[in-house]
């Protein structure tokens, strides 16, 4: 009997093992997407696809999406039997290890930044543009709580390559999307503005 109860306890276990490392991976994968698209929408470089709010919708789908994956993931240790989280373990920062702590940190400056869409009305622009630019600090946080992981957990050798061809091109955006205008219209990657 004690056999079967431990044998039953290692399935589901491993079942909601299985779930969070999926959700983790589309979770990552999904950002990765999200700040991507949203860079080539702010800077105009998708317009030709269809029409702006177009491209805007995408990327609120891609971010809920992030969002729900994350959230998916990180409700998945809750019901753990062994090694599992409690609530407020998972939803206040600094509660366990540092990695683990830098996926809650993502998770919420994520939350932020996507609310601060429905605040849009009552802030000023650049407020706004503030509140929704902690996106990019918790991308990063995002992408070190991934990597910390994979090297805790021993799949950093299975999942690297993966991991390395998603992030180039979301760090590459940004990137561009950080350097001076001037410096894009020389470059030939926006059109002069007059």
């Amino acid at each position: 009997m004690l056999l079967q109860l431990a044998a039953g306890e290692a399935e589901h276990d491993a079942g909601v093992l299985d779930m969070t490392h999926l959700t983790a991976r589309l979770a990552y994968a999904m950002m990765c997407l999200t700040l991507t698209w949203g860079v080539f929408t702010s800077m105009g470089w998708v317009n030709r696809l269809t029409g702006r709010q177009a491209l805007r919708s995408s990327h609120m789908v891609f971010a809920t999406l992030t969002i729900g994956f994350a959230s998916v993931h990180g409700l998945s240790f809750l019901l753990l039997k062994n090694g599992g989280f409690s609530a407020i373990q998972l939803v206040i920062p600094f509660q366990t290890e540092l990695r683990n702590t830098l996926g809650t940190l993502a998770l919420e400056g994520l939350v932020v930044a996507s609310v601060g869409i429905g605040l849009r009305k009552w802030m000023t622009y650049y407020r706004w543009l503030w509140l929704h630019r902690l996106a990019y600090p918790a991308f990063a946080l995002g992408v070190l709580h991934a990597l910390l992981e994979a090297v805790a957990d021993g799949s950093m050798s299975a999942v690297w390559i993966g991991g390395i061809t998603l992030l180039i091109p979301p760090i590459t955006a940004a990137a561009l999307r950080m350097l001076p205008t001037r410096a894009l219209a020389t470059t030939g990657l926006i059109e002069d503005a007059p």
